[in-house]
Parts: structure tokens; sequence; C-alpha cells
């Protein structure tokens, strides 16, 4: 993939987690690129690395080694409060937020421009309403996230993360929750943030064939633990989904674009 829009890179990256004395690596000498206007999508099996690379590329967790560059900057040496200028988070865990109102919710995404009290000002507030509006969410604006839909409630972390006004939004398994039209709904949303806003989107996802017809660029976690990179159509043709699996009576079946017996 061309770079010329290459807004955060990797460089030798090993990502793991240390246990007790002992350090085990789970993914080493990784090179990996976003790119501004594109859709990531990061697949693997249950415990190949998938979270803890996540965590690694938002600093939540140290990496083991290498570096990781952001807007010409080294991300492992900034504030966390930079940081959050610069990267929006959507994870899997569910936060505390029942009592917040969506608009509240999603105001919180500017917390980076505002401060420890988080006082909104004219332009705060409008970019918290056009964040609802870009993901889908302003018909719910005044609604309590308590009694949201899980893909209601998805939109709305989603617009937490855009009010942000971060270039790039990764996010962990985004989907994971959701039904099939929610999911759908949610990868395209995802899909129009990266190519109509601009934004370099990277997320984990275990639905292979959404991430096969929506995502500009795949990174694929391995069985030996390589990760593969390249748009959907070459890791295709390269035979490269064939090695997601360990288990060989799994195949890859290109005329429905998921995995059959």
């Amino acid at each position: 993939m061309n770079n010329d829009n290459a807004i955060f890179t990797t460089h030798d990256l090993a990502v793991g987690y240390r246990n007790g004395k002992n350090t085990v690596t789970l993914l080493n000498g990784l090179n990996l690129t976003l790119n501004a206007g594109r859709l990531v999508a990061l697949l693997g099996q249950n415990g190949a690395g998938k979270s803890t690379l996540l965590r690694a590329l938002t600093c939540d967790e140290r990496p083991l080694q290498g570096s990781i560059m952001a807007g010409g900057k080294n991300l492992l040496e900034m504030s966390q409060k930079d940081r959050s200028r610069l990267i929006g988070l959507v994870s899997t865990e569910r936060i505390q937020a029942g009592a917040l109102t969506v608009t509240e919710l999603v105001g919180l995404g500017r917390q980076p421009h505002t401060g420890f009290l988080g006082r909104l000002d004219d332009e705060d507030r409008e970019i918290v309403h056009q964040s609802m509006v870009d993901a889908g969410i302003i018909g719910k604006a005044g609604e309590y996230m308590a009694s949201l839909s899980d893909g209601e409630r998805q939109k709305a972390m989603i617009a937490r993360a855009l009010a942000q006004q971060t270039p790039i939004i990764i996010l962990d398994e985004p989907t994971a929750f959701l039904d099939v039209a929610s999911r759908i709904e949610t990868m395209r949303l995802l899909q129009t943030l990266a190519h109509d806003r601009g934004k370099a989107v990277l997320l984990s996802s275990h639905d292979i064939s959404q991430s096969l017809m929506l995502a500009d660029q795949l990174w694929l976690i391995t069985t030996d633990r390589q990760v593969l990179t390249g748009t959907p159509a070459d890791l295709i043709k390269s035979g490269a989904m064939d090695h997601l699996f360990e288990n060989r009576s799994i195949h890859f079946n290109p005329q429905i674009l998921d995995y059959s017996f």
C-alpha cells in the first residue's frame, strides 16, 4: 500500500506479556502502517494476540520492544493527554455509563481538549452534535445509555471517539455483541468514517466476511504468529487466508468469503 498518507507506523514492534520473571512474546518484528482514509481489519483466531497488539498500539500496555510513531512523534514518549488527541479508542469493556445521556457520554470525548473540569463551550457542543450525527445516533441524543440497544450503545461509543477529533480510531471487536443487522451497519459506518472523513480506522474482528467485503486492508495473524498485511483480494489470492486457524479441516471458501469444513 502507498504510504504517502501513513500517519501511524510501528518499527520492529514486539508485543506480549510478563508472567512473573518470564516474558512471553506473542508477536514480534512488526512493521505496520495505518493510512489516512483507510479501514484496516485485524483478523486472527482466539488467543492469537489481537487484543494484546491493540493494547500495545494504544499504549494501554507497553510493547516489549520497538517503537510506535503517530503524527510524526513517538507515541511511547507522549503524555496520555497528547495520545488521546491522536487516537480515539473504542474497547470491548462495558463502561458504567447507564446514568448518562448519549449527549453527556459523547461530551466526554472532548476531555482531551477541555481539560479536567470538562466544561464545554459552544464549539465543543457543536462537535458533540456533529459526532452524534456522523455516528447515526443523534435521534437518541437525550436518552440514557441504559435504555439503548447494543447496536445503539456501540454507535454512542463511536460518537464519543469521533468527538475527540483524532485522526486515528482503534476499535477492539466493535461488533462482538451485535446482531447481524447491527454488525453490518457498524462496519459500514466505520468504512464511511475512513473514506468520507479521512480517518485511519483499525478494528479487530471475528466477522471474516464483512471484513473482507468492507476493509481496505487486512492485518492477518497466522497460526505461526506472523502478521501478514495486504488488501483482501491479495491475501485471498496468495492463500494466506488458509493460515488463520490451526484446525486444518477448516478451509477458506472464496465464494462465500468465509470458512467452511
